[in-house]
Protein backbone atom coordinates (compact mmCIF):
# COMPACT_ATOMS: atom_id res chain seq x y z
CA UNK A 1 0.00 0.00 0.00
CA UNK A 2 1.34 3.37 -1.35
CA UNK A 3 2.03 5.60 1.96
CA UNK A 4 1.00 8.86 -0.16
CA UNK A 5 -2.33 10.45 0.92
CA UNK A 6 -4.48 12.87 -0.70
CA UNK A 7 -6.09 16.05 0.98
CA UNK A 8 -9.86 16.36 -0.19
CA UNK A 9 -11.35 19.76 0.28
CA UNK A 10 -14.98 19.72 -0.43
CA UNK A 11 -16.61 22.87 -0.65
CA UNK A 12 -20.81 22.65 -0.27
CA UNK A 13 -23.38 25.38 0.29
CA UNK A 14 -23.84 24.70 3.94
CA UNK A 15 -20.30 23.35 5.01
CA UNK A 16 -16.74 23.46 3.81
CA UNK A 17 -14.56 20.69 4.67
CA UNK A 18 -11.28 18.85 4.54
CA UNK A 19 -10.56 14.71 4.69
CA UNK A 20 -6.85 13.62 4.52
CA UNK A 21 -7.74 10.19 2.82
CA UNK A 22 -5.35 7.06 1.73
CA UNK A 23 -4.86 4.85 -0.78
CA UNK A 24 -7.53 2.92 0.64
CA UNK A 25 -10.19 5.38 1.10
CA UNK A 26 -9.86 5.24 4.83
CA UNK A 27 -10.10 8.79 6.38
CA UNK A 28 -7.24 9.85 8.85
CA UNK A 29 -8.01 13.44 9.65
CA UNK A 30 -10.79 15.90 8.81
CA UNK A 31 -12.27 19.27 9.90
CA UNK A 32 -15.34 20.88 8.74
CA UNK A 33 -16.96 25.05 8.96
CA UNK A 34 -20.44 25.74 8.10
CA UNK A 35 -21.13 28.24 5.34
CA UNK A 36 -23.56 30.93 5.57
CA UNK A 37 -25.98 31.84 3.08
CA UNK A 38 -27.85 34.92 3.21
CA UNK A 39 -31.08 35.82 1.28
CA UNK A 40 -31.41 39.77 0.73
CA UNK A 41 -34.56 40.01 -1.63
CA UNK A 42 -37.30 37.00 -2.27
CA UNK A 43 -35.38 34.59 -4.67
CA UNK A 44 -31.82 35.80 -4.09
CA UNK A 45 -28.98 33.73 -2.29
CA UNK A 46 -25.73 34.20 -1.92
CA UNK A 47 -22.60 34.03 -0.07
CA UNK A 48 -19.30 35.78 0.61
CA UNK A 49 -16.60 34.96 -1.56
CA UNK A 50 -14.10 35.52 0.81
CA UNK A 51 -15.52 33.38 3.71
CA UNK A 52 -15.49 30.59 1.85
CA UNK A 53 -12.32 30.86 0.99
CA UNK A 54 -11.22 31.29 4.72
CA UNK A 55 -13.36 28.50 5.22
CA UNK A 56 -10.82 26.38 3.31
CA UNK A 57 -7.67 27.75 4.72
CA UNK A 58 -9.35 26.75 8.26
CA UNK A 59 -10.27 22.99 7.30
CA UNK A 60 -6.82 22.93 5.84
CA UNK A 61 -4.96 24.46 8.75
CA UNK A 62 -7.00 21.99 11.25
CA UNK A 63 -6.12 18.77 9.58
CA UNK A 64 -2.66 19.33 8.48
CA UNK A 65 -2.13 20.23 12.70
CA UNK A 66 -3.62 17.01 13.30
CA UNK A 67 -1.47 14.93 10.01
CA UNK A 68 1.95 16.33 11.29
CA UNK A 69 4.59 15.25 8.59
CA UNK A 70 2.13 13.35 6.51
CA UNK A 71 3.08 13.02 2.67
CA UNK A 72 0.65 14.29 1.25
CA UNK A 73 0.84 14.15 -2.47
CA UNK A 74 -1.89 16.18 -3.81
CA UNK A 75 -5.32 17.86 -3.31
CA UNK A 76 -8.63 17.01 -5.12
CA UNK A 77 -11.27 19.29 -4.92
CA UNK A 78 -15.08 18.96 -4.97
CA UNK A 79 -17.45 22.22 -4.76
CA UNK A 80 -20.69 23.62 -4.87
CA UNK A 81 -21.77 23.79 -8.53
CA UNK A 82 -23.29 26.40 -10.70
CA UNK A 83 -22.44 28.73 -8.35
CA UNK A 84 -20.39 31.70 -9.30
CA UNK A 85 -18.72 34.79 -8.74
CA UNK A 86 -16.40 38.18 -10.10
CA UNK A 87 -13.35 39.10 -9.17
CA UNK A 88 -10.31 41.68 -10.31
CA UNK A 89 -7.74 39.92 -12.20
CA UNK A 90 -4.95 42.00 -10.57
CA UNK A 91 -5.81 42.20 -6.91
CA UNK A 92 -8.04 38.99 -6.77
CA UNK A 93 -10.70 40.76 -4.80
CA UNK A 94 -14.33 39.69 -5.60
CA UNK A 95 -16.49 42.54 -6.56
CA UNK A 96 -19.70 40.83 -5.77
CA UNK A 97 -21.29 37.93 -3.75
CA UNK A 98 -21.03 34.20 -4.82
CA UNK A 99 -24.31 33.89 -6.54
CA UNK A 100 -24.70 30.80 -5.16
CA UNK A 101 -27.32 27.83 -7.34
CA UNK A 102 -30.33 28.76 -5.82
CA UNK A 103 -30.85 32.34 -6.72
CA UNK A 104 -32.84 33.10 -8.66
CA UNK A 105 -32.16 36.93 -9.19
CA UNK A 106 -31.57 35.75 -13.07
CA UNK A 107 -34.52 35.03 -14.28
CA UNK A 108 -35.76 37.69 -15.90
CA UNK A 109 -32.59 37.26 -18.28
CA UNK A 110 -33.40 33.58 -18.28
CA UNK A 111 -37.28 34.82 -19.45
CA UNK A 112 -35.95 37.82 -22.45
CA UNK A 113 -34.02 34.36 -23.75
CA UNK A 114 -37.23 32.18 -23.99
CA UNK A 115 -39.39 34.75 -25.45
CA UNK A 116 -36.70 35.69 -27.83
CA UNK A 117 -36.44 32.17 -28.82
CA UNK A 118 -33.28 30.93 -27.40
CA UNK A 119 -34.38 27.98 -25.14
CA UNK A 120 -33.85 25.06 -27.93
CA UNK A 121 -30.33 26.60 -28.74
CA UNK A 122 -29.24 26.30 -25.81
CA UNK A 123 -30.20 23.33 -24.22
CA UNK A 124 -28.76 22.04 -28.04
CA UNK A 125 -25.48 23.42 -26.80
CA UNK A 126 -25.07 22.51 -23.48
CA UNK A 127 -27.61 20.02 -22.72
CA UNK A 128 -29.02 22.60 -19.86
CA UNK A 129 -33.14 23.52 -19.41
CA UNK A 130 -32.83 27.55 -19.91
CA UNK A 131 -33.04 28.31 -15.93
CA UNK A 132 -32.09 30.20 -13.21
CA UNK A 133 -30.25 27.94 -11.54
CA UNK A 134 -27.13 27.45 -14.26
CA UNK A 135 -24.51 30.35 -13.83
CA UNK A 136 -24.49 31.97 -17.29
CA UNK A 137 -27.40 34.74 -16.88
CA UNK A 138 -26.45 35.59 -12.78
CA UNK A 139 -22.85 36.40 -15.13
CA UNK A 140 -24.56 38.98 -16.84
CA UNK A 141 -26.46 40.18 -13.63
CA UNK A 142 -23.12 40.86 -11.53
CA UNK A 143 -21.68 42.42 -14.67
CA UNK A 144 -24.86 44.72 -15.38
CA UNK A 145 -25.65 45.58 -11.65
CA UNK A 146 -22.47 46.08 -10.26
CA UNK A 147 -21.16 49.74 -11.12
CA UNK A 148 -18.10 49.80 -14.01
CA UNK A 149 -18.10 45.98 -14.37
CA UNK A 150 -19.28 45.31 -17.71
CA UNK A 151 -16.74 48.16 -18.90
CA UNK A 152 -13.86 46.29 -16.92
CA UNK A 153 -14.67 42.72 -17.85
CA UNK A 154 -14.33 44.18 -22.07
CA UNK A 155 -11.03 45.24 -21.05
CA UNK A 156 -9.93 41.87 -19.30
CA UNK A 157 -9.48 43.40 -16.15
CA UNK A 158 -12.16 40.77 -14.42
CA UNK A 159 -12.54 37.16 -13.82
CA UNK A 160 -15.42 34.68 -13.43
CA UNK A 161 -15.34 31.18 -11.91
CA UNK A 162 -17.34 28.49 -10.06
CA UNK A 163 -16.23 28.17 -6.62
CA UNK A 164 -13.21 25.85 -7.78
CA UNK A 165 -11.84 28.10 -10.03
CA UNK A 166 -12.67 30.48 -6.97
CA UNK A 167 -10.68 28.16 -4.97
CA UNK A 168 -7.86 27.26 -7.42
CA UNK A 169 -6.51 30.83 -8.08
CA UNK A 170 -6.75 31.99 -4.73
CA UNK A 171 -4.63 28.87 -3.45
CA UNK A 172 -2.16 29.07 -6.72
CA UNK A 173 -1.53 32.93 -5.33
CA UNK A 174 -3.44 34.03 -8.87
CA UNK A 175 -1.59 31.79 -11.06
CA UNK A 176 -3.78 29.82 -12.60
CA UNK A 177 -6.99 30.73 -13.61
CA UNK A 178 -9.08 27.14 -14.46
CA UNK A 179 -11.64 24.60 -14.24
CA UNK A 180 -12.30 21.26 -15.64
CA UNK A 181 -14.86 19.58 -17.80
CA UNK A 182 -17.89 18.54 -15.30
CA UNK A 183 -18.42 22.17 -13.55
CA UNK A 184 -17.41 24.12 -17.59
CA UNK A 185 -20.69 21.54 -18.45
CA UNK A 186 -22.76 23.08 -15.90
CA UNK A 187 -22.42 26.91 -16.91
CA UNK A 188 -23.89 27.07 -19.73
CA UNK A 189 -21.37 28.62 -21.43
CA UNK A 190 -19.86 25.50 -22.40
CA UNK A 191 -20.60 23.63 -25.85
CA UNK A 192 -20.45 19.71 -24.58
CA UNK A 193 -19.89 18.54 -28.04
CA UNK A 194 -17.23 20.55 -29.39
CA UNK A 195 -16.03 20.64 -25.74
CA UNK A 196 -15.29 24.17 -25.93
CA UNK A 197 -16.64 27.94 -24.65
CA UNK A 198 -19.14 28.89 -27.52
CA UNK A 199 -19.22 32.25 -28.89
CA UNK A 200 -22.58 31.98 -29.24
CA UNK A 201 -23.72 31.41 -26.25
CA UNK A 202 -21.40 34.03 -24.50
CA UNK A 203 -23.29 36.72 -26.72
CA UNK A 204 -26.90 35.32 -25.93
CA UNK A 205 -25.92 35.98 -22.11
CA UNK A 206 -23.43 38.78 -23.02
CA UNK A 207 -20.59 37.66 -21.14
CA UNK A 208 -16.89 38.41 -22.47
CA UNK A 209 -15.40 35.30 -23.47
CA UNK A 210 -11.97 36.31 -22.05
CA UNK A 211 -13.51 36.40 -18.38
CA UNK A 212 -13.94 32.24 -18.59
CA UNK A 213 -11.38 30.01 -16.95
CA UNK A 214 -8.99 27.87 -18.72
CA UNK A 215 -10.97 24.21 -19.34
CA UNK A 216 -8.95 21.54 -18.39
CA UNK A 217 -9.02 17.41 -17.69
CA UNK A 218 -10.53 16.77 -14.05
CA UNK A 219 -7.80 14.72 -13.17
CA UNK A 220 -5.35 17.72 -14.44
CA UNK A 221 -2.34 18.82 -12.20
CA UNK A 222 -3.82 22.01 -12.19
CA UNK A 223 -1.49 24.25 -10.30
CA UNK A 224 0.25 23.92 -6.89
CA UNK A 225 -0.04 25.85 -3.67
CA UNK A 226 1.73 28.70 -3.52
CA UNK A 227 4.20 30.37 -0.67
CA UNK A 228 2.34 31.63 2.33
CA UNK A 229 -1.47 31.10 1.12
CA UNK A 230 -2.64 28.41 3.89
CA UNK A 231 -0.69 25.83 6.07
CA UNK A 232 0.36 23.43 3.34
CA UNK A 233 3.65 23.47 2.32
CA UNK A 234 4.13 25.29 -0.79
CA UNK A 235 4.05 23.33 -4.29
CA UNK A 236 1.69 20.79 -2.90
CA UNK A 237 0.01 20.06 -6.27
CA UNK A 238 -3.95 20.25 -6.90
CA UNK A 239 -4.67 17.38 -8.88
CA UNK A 240 -7.95 17.08 -9.60
CA UNK A 241 -11.06 18.91 -9.68
CA UNK A 242 -14.68 17.81 -9.69
CA UNK A 243 -18.11 18.96 -9.27
CA UNK A 244 -19.63 17.51 -5.97
CA UNK A 245 -22.77 15.76 -7.83
CA UNK A 246 -20.06 14.14 -9.99
CA UNK A 247 -17.60 13.58 -7.25
CA UNK A 248 -20.15 11.48 -5.53
CA UNK A 249 -20.65 9.82 -8.54
CA UNK A 250 -16.75 8.52 -8.89
CA UNK A 251 -16.73 8.01 -5.17
CA UNK A 252 -19.54 5.32 -5.27
CA UNK A 253 -17.19 3.59 -7.58
CA UNK A 254 -19.98 3.98 -10.51
CA UNK A 255 -17.47 3.55 -13.77
CA UNK A 256 -20.20 2.45 -16.03
CA UNK A 257 -24.11 3.51 -17.01
CA UNK A 258 -26.93 0.97 -15.24
CA UNK A 259 -26.73 2.60 -11.64
CA UNK A 260 -28.10 5.73 -10.84
CA UNK A 261 -26.71 7.74 -7.99
CA UNK A 262 -28.73 10.02 -5.53
CA UNK A 263 -26.51 12.68 -3.51
CA UNK A 264 -29.45 14.05 -0.63
CA UNK A 265 -27.82 17.58 0.32
CA UNK A 266 -29.75 21.13 0.43
CA UNK A 267 -30.53 20.08 -2.65
CA UNK A 268 -30.74 16.38 -4.50
CA UNK A 269 -28.92 15.64 -7.51
CA UNK A 270 -29.32 12.08 -9.52
CA UNK A 271 -26.87 11.36 -11.82
CA UNK A 272 -26.44 8.19 -14.25
CA UNK A 273 -23.86 7.43 -16.73
CA UNK A 274 -24.42 7.22 -21.03
CA UNK A 275 -22.14 5.71 -23.41
CA UNK A 276 -22.28 8.79 -24.87
CA UNK A 277 -24.02 12.48 -25.71
CA UNK A 278 -27.65 11.98 -24.63
CA UNK A 279 -30.34 14.79 -25.54
CA UNK A 280 -33.01 14.42 -22.64
CA UNK A 281 -36.69 14.88 -24.27
CA UNK A 282 -38.03 14.38 -20.12
CA UNK A 283 -36.69 17.34 -18.20
CA UNK A 284 -33.38 15.68 -17.23
CA UNK A 285 -30.01 17.39 -18.53
CA UNK A 286 -27.01 16.33 -20.49
CA UNK A 287 -23.67 16.71 -18.68
CA UNK A 288 -20.37 15.42 -18.17
CA UNK A 289 -19.84 13.35 -15.27
CA UNK A 290 -15.82 13.67 -15.12
CA UNK A 291 -12.68 13.37 -17.54
CA UNK A 292 -9.37 11.64 -17.39
CA UNK A 293 -6.62 11.95 -19.22
CA UNK A 294 -8.63 14.04 -21.85
CA UNK A 295 -11.35 11.65 -22.55
CA UNK A 296 -14.77 12.65 -21.31
CA UNK A 297 -17.45 10.90 -19.54
CA UNK A 298 -21.22 11.86 -20.27
CA UNK A 299 -23.89 11.51 -17.93
CA UNK A 300 -27.84 12.39 -17.06
CA UNK A 301 -28.24 14.61 -14.36
CA UNK A 302 -31.77 16.06 -12.63
CA UNK A 303 -31.22 18.70 -10.18
CA UNK A 304 -33.91 18.83 -7.44
CA UNK A 305 -33.64 22.59 -5.84
CA UNK A 306 -35.16 22.35 -2.50
CA UNK A 307 -34.83 18.33 -0.87
CA UNK A 308 -32.62 17.74 2.35
CA UNK A 309 -33.40 21.64 3.06
CA UNK A 310 -37.39 20.66 3.23
CA UNK A 311 -36.95 18.63 6.60
CA UNK A 312 -34.99 21.61 8.27
CA UNK A 313 -37.52 23.86 6.98
CA UNK A 314 -40.44 22.46 8.13
CA UNK A 315 -39.04 21.78 11.27
CA UNK A 316 -38.42 25.08 12.00
CA UNK A 317 -41.75 25.86 10.82
CA UNK A 318 -43.31 23.43 13.77
CA UNK A 319 -40.74 24.76 16.35
CA UNK A 320 -38.81 21.71 16.55
CA UNK A 321 -34.69 21.63 17.35
CA UNK A 322 -33.63 20.22 13.61
CA UNK A 323 -34.31 17.58 11.22
CA UNK A 324 -33.22 15.13 13.24
CA UNK A 325 -36.64 16.21 15.71
CA UNK A 326 -39.00 16.20 12.95
CA UNK A 327 -38.05 12.74 11.73
CA UNK A 328 -38.80 11.53 15.46
CA UNK A 329 -42.19 13.43 15.37
CA UNK A 330 -42.67 11.66 11.75
CA UNK A 331 -42.27 8.07 12.88
CA UNK A 332 -44.79 8.62 15.79
CA UNK A 333 -47.41 8.16 12.07
CA UNK A 334 -47.25 5.57 9.99
CA UNK A 335 -48.39 7.88 7.14
CA UNK A 336 -48.95 11.62 6.42
CA UNK A 337 -52.72 10.82 6.47
CA UNK A 338 -53.33 12.32 3.08
CA UNK A 339 -51.26 15.18 3.37
CA UNK A 340 -48.57 16.37 0.74
CA UNK A 341 -46.33 19.05 1.18
CA UNK A 342 -44.58 20.22 -2.31
CA UNK A 343 -41.24 22.01 -1.36
CA UNK A 344 -41.05 24.43 -4.46
CA UNK A 345 -39.31 27.11 -1.86
CA UNK A 346 -37.08 28.60 -4.85
CA UNK A 347 -39.58 26.91 -7.56
CA UNK A 348 -38.79 23.32 -8.95
CA UNK A 349 -36.34 21.85 -10.72
CA UNK A 350 -36.03 18.77 -12.99
CA UNK A 351 -38.37 17.46 -14.26
CA UNK A 352 -40.77 20.66 -14.44
CA UNK A 353 -38.56 23.06 -14.69
CA UNK A 354 -40.72 26.03 -13.10
CA UNK A 355 -38.64 28.52 -11.33
CA UNK A 356 -42.12 30.25 -10.24
CA UNK A 357 -43.38 27.90 -8.52
CA UNK A 358 -43.63 28.43 -5.00
CA UNK A 359 -44.35 25.49 -2.34
CA UNK A 360 -48.07 24.10 -1.72
CA UNK A 361 -49.84 22.20 1.21
CA UNK A 362 -52.28 20.34 0.45
CA UNK A 363 -55.09 17.15 1.84
CA UNK A 364 -54.79 18.61 5.02
CA UNK A 365 -57.96 18.13 7.26
CA UNK A 366 -59.19 18.13 10.74
CA UNK A 367 -57.59 15.15 11.35
CA UNK A 368 -54.04 16.71 10.36
CA UNK A 369 -51.96 16.45 13.02
CA UNK A 370 -47.87 18.81 13.18
CA UNK A 371 -46.91 14.58 12.90
CA UNK A 372 -48.43 14.14 9.06
CA UNK A 373 -46.90 17.34 8.14
CA UNK A 374 -43.32 16.14 9.23
CA UNK A 375 -44.08 12.79 7.26
CA UNK A 376 -45.31 14.67 4.08
CA UNK A 377 -42.12 16.82 4.45
CA UNK A 378 -39.70 13.53 4.11
CA UNK A 379 -41.80 12.00 1.94
CA UNK A 380 -41.25 14.84 -0.24
CA UNK A 381 -38.25 14.40 -0.24
CA UNK A 382 -38.56 10.80 -1.81
CA UNK A 383 -41.16 11.66 -4.22
CA UNK A 384 -38.66 14.19 -6.20
CA UNK A 385 -35.91 12.32 -6.56
CA UNK A 386 -38.63 9.22 -7.92
CA UNK A 387 -40.37 11.96 -10.18
CA UNK A 388 -36.45 12.51 -11.74
CA UNK A 389 -35.26 8.89 -11.53
CA UNK A 390 -38.98 8.25 -13.74
CA UNK A 391 -37.75 10.58 -16.38
CA UNK A 392 -34.06 9.49 -16.31
CA UNK A 393 -35.20 6.34 -16.75
CA UNK A 394 -37.65 6.97 -19.73
CA UNK A 395 -34.32 8.76 -21.42
CA UNK A 396 -32.08 6.08 -20.90
CA UNK A 397 -35.11 3.86 -22.87
CA UNK A 398 -34.47 1.05 -20.42
CA UNK A 399 -34.67 0.06 -16.87
CA UNK A 400 -32.79 1.56 -14.29
CA UNK A 401 -31.33 -0.04 -11.40
CA UNK A 402 -29.96 0.26 -7.81
CA UNK A 403 -30.23 3.60 -6.16
CA UNK A 404 -26.71 4.58 -4.89
CA UNK A 405 -27.61 7.54 -2.02
CA UNK A 406 -25.42 9.81 0.00
CA UNK A 407 -25.91 12.93 1.99
CA UNK A 408 -27.73 13.61 4.72
CA UNK A 409 -31.12 12.18 4.23
CA UNK A 410 -29.41 8.79 2.97
CA UNK A 411 -28.65 8.33 6.91
CA UNK A 412 -32.37 8.71 7.48
CA UNK A 413 -33.82 4.88 7.19
CA UNK A 414 -37.68 6.04 7.24
CA UNK A 415 -36.62 8.69 4.01
CA UNK A 416 -35.03 5.62 2.52
CA UNK A 417 -37.75 2.38 3.22
CA UNK A 418 -40.13 5.05 1.52
CA UNK A 419 -37.72 5.72 -1.28
CA UNK A 420 -37.30 2.22 -1.86
CA UNK A 421 -40.76 1.70 -1.79
CA UNK A 422 -41.87 4.08 -4.07
CA UNK A 423 -39.44 3.04 -6.73
CA UNK A 424 -39.99 -0.51 -6.60
CA UNK A 425 -35.75 -0.76 -6.52
CA UNK A 426 -33.19 -1.49 -3.87
CA UNK A 427 -31.23 1.59 -2.27
CA UNK A 428 -27.92 1.21 -0.95
CA UNK A 429 -26.69 3.91 1.51
CA UNK A 430 -23.35 4.83 1.68
CA UNK A 431 -21.11 3.98 4.79
CA UNK A 432 -19.04 7.52 4.47
CA UNK A 433 -21.13 10.38 4.42
CA UNK A 434 -18.55 12.34 2.53
CA UNK A 435 -18.68 10.50 -0.40
CA UNK A 436 -18.24 14.12 -2.48
CA UNK A 437 -14.80 14.48 -0.79
CA UNK A 438 -13.97 10.79 -1.40
CA UNK A 439 -14.81 10.61 -5.03
CA UNK A 440 -12.36 13.81 -5.06
CA UNK A 441 -9.97 11.86 -3.31
CA UNK A 442 -10.34 9.03 -5.46
CA UNK A 443 -9.89 11.28 -8.50
CA UNK A 444 -6.60 12.79 -7.29
CA UNK A 445 -5.45 9.17 -6.48
CA UNK A 446 -6.18 8.29 -10.15
CA UNK A 447 -4.34 10.77 -11.33
CA UNK A 448 -0.92 9.15 -9.79
CA UNK A 449 -1.89 5.83 -10.82
CA UNK A 450 -3.43 4.13 -7.87
CA UNK A 451 -6.76 3.01 -7.64
CA UNK A 452 -8.88 4.18 -4.89
CA UNK A 453 -11.80 1.35 -4.00
CA UNK A 454 -15.66 3.18 -3.98
CA UNK A 455 -17.71 3.62 -0.57
CA UNK A 456 -19.56 0.48 0.13
CA UNK A 457 -22.51 0.62 1.19
CA UNK A 458 -23.90 0.25 5.09
CA UNK A 459 -27.72 0.20 4.44
CA UNK A 460 -29.89 -1.76 2.19
CA UNK A 461 -33.69 -1.06 1.71
CA UNK A 462 -35.57 -3.11 -0.56
CA UNK A 463 -39.14 -2.52 -1.40
CA UNK A 464 -41.81 -3.64 1.38
CA UNK A 465 -44.79 -1.69 -0.20
CA UNK A 466 -47.14 -3.64 -2.25
CA UNK A 467 -47.45 -2.08 -6.22
CA UNK A 468 -50.75 -0.45 -5.62
CA UNK A 469 -50.35 1.15 -2.29
CA UNK A 470 -46.44 2.70 -4.32
CA UNK A 471 -49.03 3.84 -7.48
CA UNK A 472 -51.58 5.22 -4.66
CA UNK A 473 -48.86 7.36 -3.19
CA UNK A 474 -47.62 8.44 -6.66
CA UNK A 475 -51.27 9.77 -7.94
CA UNK A 476 -51.49 11.40 -4.48
CA UNK A 477 -47.98 13.46 -5.21
CA UNK A 478 -48.25 14.64 -8.81
CA UNK A 479 -52.23 15.36 -7.74
CA UNK A 480 -49.92 17.86 -5.43
CA UNK A 481 -47.67 18.94 -7.87
CA UNK A 482 -50.11 19.51 -10.65
CA UNK A 483 -52.19 21.64 -8.44
CA UNK A 484 -49.46 23.55 -7.36
CA UNK A 485 -48.12 24.14 -10.91
CA UNK A 486 -51.98 25.20 -12.08
CA UNK A 487 -52.13 27.55 -8.72
CA UNK A 488 -49.02 29.34 -10.39
CA UNK A 489 -50.18 29.34 -13.14
CA UNK A 490 -53.47 31.17 -12.25
CA UNK A 491 -51.44 33.77 -10.45
CA UNK A 492 -49.21 34.27 -13.34
CA UNK A 493 -52.21 35.16 -15.99
CA UNK A 494 -53.69 37.26 -12.98
CA UNK A 495 -56.51 35.25 -12.38
CA UNK A 496 -57.71 34.24 -8.73
CA UNK A 497 -56.09 30.91 -7.33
Amino acid sequence: MTSELILAIDQGTTNTKALLVDASGRVLHQASVPNIVTYPQPGWAEQSATALVEGVKTVIAEVVAKAGDANIAGIGISNQRESILVWDAASGEPIGPVVIWQCRRSAPKCDALRAAGHAETIEAKTGLALDPLFPAAKIAWLLDNTPGARARAERGELRVGTVDSWLLWNLTGGQTHATDHSNASRTQLFNTETLTWDADLCALFSVPQNMLAEVRSSDSEFGRVAEGVCALSSGVPIRAMIGDSHAALFGHGVRAPGTVKATYGTGTSLMALTPSRVRSTHGISSTIAWSQGGKVQHALEGNISVSGQTAAFVAELLGLADATALSALAETVSDSNGVSFVPALVGLGAPYWRADARGTITGMSLGTKPAHLARAALEAIAFQVADVYSAMEADMGSPLGELRADGGASRNPVVMQFQSDILGRPVAAAAAPEVSALGAAALAFSSLGISMPGVPAAGHFTPQMDAESSKRHRQRWQSAVTQTLATQNQQNSGGTP
